[in-house]
């Protein structure tokens, strides 16, 4: 076998190098050098001299120390490749890798076992026989442990895994008393999967069998944790045994789940849908018992593996913040994966890039992989590229273990040292946990079809609790009968329990929406959503806010650009009075920021924002450092405002965690331009829009969505205002689309002044941040609200015949064209708020304008796209308006690429709506804004 030469010729000489300082003059060189040189000394003078061997530099090298080199390299090569070797398939043979691990790997031979090498010391047992050095190595690195981590950059800790691995020798010492403790978890996990599969059979349940020591698993880092100071984990996991670790970690009773398997929680009055009972959420407060109180939050999941990891992180970070200032030791994300998800979801490397960014970071993540080498029916082969399915982790540096599944002690002793690498690093972990899945990918799925070798060494295969039942009375920790009891008790309890929950008729889940950071919030009916709240600020506290985020300070210098336009802001503060769309969303945070709300803004750019409009935060011109005038508001109440990674579905995942845990922020996540947020549409569709009839979880995020037709092409153009209304019903969101900034600012602050909460999307303008038209004066600021409809205020009502609808930016296209041919016969009206519907003020609409024939919707987009799909359906069959429609022609294709055919079209728009040409006016308008918006922002 060819020679791995881990230490080469120019290393060698090195040392070589080392060893005439250190004899010229010990204190030359470094403390472990002087160390291994002294033992080298020694062994020279008791052995007999060798040959030597010639160096790089053509000076001899004496073959002693050579054969040290080669130890050191063994210890180097089991520390970095050892985890090749290990026994950690229960069930399968592993690969064979090459070169391996012999003696001649590394330049050494059976005749070497005897002889004492200095080399032990660098792994804690001085100078010592290379069979017992290879001994401790062998125990370290290649039994039911392999541990990954060498690939770390700082050797502080690749000292401390060493020192906690090797003087431990990855051998687990537990006492009899833990020992009975994991068995009785375990014996939990296993009886209570044969007690749902005999009792309900042919229901999903989606087993843990063949991977049940997860479960005495997650019981001893709750409690190595809580030791360690935490005082709350959130956990997040996919279908697979996630009743097992509801009832047997969560505490969720077993009366409960038995009662859900029978259907007895359906109530037919019920607003809420409900979901299938492997996808809800529960938390808990247990007591360790050492007496510690920790709570538990398992965060409910669609079946999209995977899309709960950022919620997870989000709901962490905002306790961090708001529950355990900043102390992010004191709460830790636990995400349990699959082995096919976690190496084939793109969503698990965006959150692992988002570990050390400021905006994101939760104090580091203990990762579970429940790895059962196949995916639905997928072999792993199939599944992946990399060697392992936790090959992801490499990527930011996280250690990771890989665990037989079958050894209860050796993975419960990893997760141990995993929550303590996390406490004391702050950083992620993973744990693969190598097992098997006793069943198909359901339990009436046939596994036979697609992998019969395997599941033919399955059913041999005895299941964890009788290994380690096995292990225990054959050391004489337990004797049968303790087994036998454990068995027999527990499965008396959930009989009990299931006896319980037949005699009753109905059950009520036990799903508190309004606890903890929710209390005094309530779940909104249609009346309140649909009422009107006052949103206005007083006058001196608009000019006093407004001249704190427009006064910069005179010790900082800033880029000339920003210093003119902060004047100019100053100026509508104190002498115009009139806001642009900028200075309004500015004003909104500032109040809102004054009155004691939280704000939370992040997403890509948004600190300058896409258009550079919003500059929030200022980078000094002569520095990197930062100065945020919303920061100088009000000092006692967070302000957090973040660029993100370039991530839609993670960042917003993370953004929706966050809002779930504090409803209390106005926590906004916007989109770099609007048409990137399908990028995240699974958040959207499983989460933001369903999460309340699904769960009985609420959200107050708010999104914002560039939209608009200017000319930028099919990817610039459209936030897709379509889905999101195909997705209204229940009145679970809003969405909205804002034609004036105080309009904005008033939903803004809607947002945080109602009782309850419901996720708000807004679609936000471009060309318009800048538009002389597009602006308010102050007097829309301290008065009034939000207004779901602005009606026309330039029309006659008595000669008006055509009324024309529409939403966002088109207003203005329609507008020019209105002022400049003086139309008072056509009527523009403006739906600010697309859903909840104004239907009532609609209504009074029509009723306004008597004489009007026309009621015509006009929109920017295709027809089969835009609001108009949801307005047909909303009016359809409506004989008193009869509304039509004025748009693009349906295309499957947002918006065209082309500058000229954009123009085109938005003028045919506007000749349509007025049934006259458009004119040169508005023309050269919608020109100019073509061309204005031809190069803003990013592609």
């Amino acid at each position: 076998m060819d020679r791995l030469n881990y230490i080469d010729s120019g290393n060698a000489a090195y040392i070589d190098s080392l060893y005439e300082s250190y004899k010229q003059d010990p204190e030359s060189v470094d403390f472990g050098w002087q160390k291994f040189f002294e033992g080298f000394d020694f062994g020279k003078e008791s052995q007999p001299a060798k040959a030597a061997a010639p160096t790089a530099t053509g000076s001899v090298m004496p073959e002693n120390l050579l054969k040290e080199i080669n130890v050191m390299n063994m210890i180097d090569g089991y520390r970095t490749r050892g985890h090749l070797f290990t026994k950690t398939n229960p069930v399968r043979e592993r690969r064979q890798y090459f070169p391996g691990k012999e003696l001649e790997t590394f330049g050494l031979s059976e005749a070497d076992m005897d002889t004492v090498f200095n080399a032990g010391v660098e792994v804690g047992i001085g100078p010592a026989k290379l069979r017992d050095i290879r001994q401790l190595l062998e125990d370290t690195y290649c039994r039911a442990i392999g541990a990954e981590y060498r690939y770390i950059r700082n050797p502080i800790k690749l000292k401390w895994f060493e020192d906690r691995m090797e003087t431990k020798r990855n051998t687990p010492n537990f006492s009899i008393e833990e020992k009975k403790m994991m068995l009785s978890k375990l014996n939990e996990a296993v009886v209570f999967e044969n007690f749902l599969g005999t009792k309900f059979l042919g229901q999903k349940r989606f087993s843990l069998e063949g991977a049940e020591s997860l479960i005495p698993a997650l019981d001893s880092v709750i409690k190595q944790g809580s030791e360690l100071g935490i005082q709350e984990f959130i956990i997040g996991m996919a279908h697979r045994g996630r009743l097992n670790v509801l009832t047997n970690i969560m505490e969720k009773t077993y009366k409960e789940v038995f009662s859900e398997f029978e259907g007895k929680n359906y109530d037919s009055e019920s607003p809420f849908g409900g979901d299938v009972k492997y996808h809800l959420g529960f938390s808990t407060d247990i007591k360790t018992k050492s007496g510690k109180n920790v709570h538990l939050s398992l965060c409910p999941n669609p079946s999209h593996l995977e899309a709960v990891d950022p919620v997870v992180e989000g709901i962490t970070r905002s306790k961090i913040d708001f529950k355990y200032n900043g102390d992010h030791s004191k709460i830790a994300p636990i995400l349990i994966h699959g082995d096919a998800s976690v190496a084939g979801q793109g969503i698990v490397y965006e959150v692992l890039q988002m570990e050390k960014l400021d905006g994101y970071r939760t104090g580091g993540t203990v990762h579970l992989v429940i790895n059962n080498q196949i995916g639905f029916t997928t072999n792993y082969k199939d599944a992946r590229s990399s060697t392992y399915c936790t090959d992801v982790a490499k990527t930011v540096l996280s250690p990771v273990f890989h665990v037989n599944g079958d050894d209860v002690e050796a993975l419960v002793y990893v997760i141990n040292l995993a929550m303590e690498y996390r406490q004391v690093f702050n950083e992620d972990v993973f744990i693969d946990i190598l097992c098997y899945r006793r069943y198909g990918h359901n339990e009436a799925d046939e596994p036979k079809f697609t992998q019969p070798v395997l599941y033919k060494a399955i059913e041999a295969h005895p299941n964890p609790l009788q290994i380690y039942s096995k292990k225990l009375i054959a050391e004489g920790s337990v004797d049968e009968a303790f087994v036998k009891t454990l068995e027999k008790d527990f499965r008396a309890e959930l009989q009990g329990m299931l006896d319980e929950s037949k005699a009753e008729d109905r059950f009520t889940d036990t799903i508190a929406m309004f606890e903890g950071a929710w209390s005094g919030l309530h779940l909104a009916n249609h009346k309140e959503l649909i009422s009107a709240i006052d949103t206005a600020v007083p006058k001196e506290d608009i000019i006093a806010i407004g001249n704190q985020l427009t006064v910069l300070p005179t010790d900082k210098q800033f880029f000339k650009k920003i210093e003119k336009l902060f004047e100019d802001r100053n100026a509508m503060v104190n002498k115009t009075g009139v806001f642009d769309w900028a200075m309004g969303e500015l004003l909104a945070y500032g109040t809102l920021l004054k009155e004691g709300f939280p704000v939370r803004l992040s997403g890509e750019d948004v600190k300058r924002g896409t258009f550079s409009h919003r500059h929030a935060v200022l980078t000094l011109a002569d520095s990197e450092d930062e100065y945020t005038p919303l920061g100088t508001i009000n000092e006692e109440t967070r302000l957090s405002i973040f660029n993100s990674l370039l991530s839609e579905y993670g960042v917003l995942g993370f953004e929706y965690g966050y809002a779930m845990a504090n409803p209390n922020a106005l926590t906004i996540w916007e989109a770099q331009f609007g048409d990137f947020f399908n990028g995240a549409q699974i958040i959207v569709d499983q989460y933001i829009a369903s999460a309340e009839t699904k769960w009985q979880r609420g959200n107050g995020l708010v999104m914002l969505l560039p939209h608009g037709y200017e000319g930028q092409g099919p990817e610039h153009s459209s936030a897709r205002v379509e889905r999101f209304l195909e997705l209204c019903a229940d009145d679970n969101i809003q969405v909205a689309n804002c034609t004036t900034p105080a309009n904005f600012f008033h939903i803004l602050r809607r947002q945080m002044h109602r009782d309850f909460r419901k996720p708000l999307i807004i679609f936000t303008p471009k060309s318009l941040l800048r538009s002389p038209k597009c602006v308010s004066p102050i007097a829309d600021f301290t008065s009034g609200k939000f207004q779901e409809l602005i009606d026309d205020t330039y029309a006659d009502i008595k000669k008006v015949k055509r009324v024309l609808l529409c939403t966002g930016k088109v207003y203005y296209d329609l507008l020019e064209k209105q002022q400049v041919d003086k139309r008072k016969d056509v009527a523009i009206v403006r739906v600010e708020q697309l859903y909840p519907t104004p239907i009532q003020q609609i209504i009074k609409i029509k009723a306004k304008y008597e004489k009007a024939t026309e009621f015509i919707w006009v929109q920017e987009e295709p027809e089969n796209m835009g609001a108009w799909p949801y307005i047909c359906r909303k009016f359809h069959g409506d004989k008193h308006f009869n509304m039509k429609v004025i748009s693009r022609l349906e295309g499957s294709s947002t918006a065209t690429g082309f500058a000229k055919q954009h123009a085109a079209q938005q003028a045919h728009i506007v000749t349509k709506a007025f049934d006259t040409p458009a004119g040169k006016v508005v023309k050269a308008a919608i020109k100019k804004t073509t061309e204005k918006m031809a190069n803003a922002g990013a592609d």
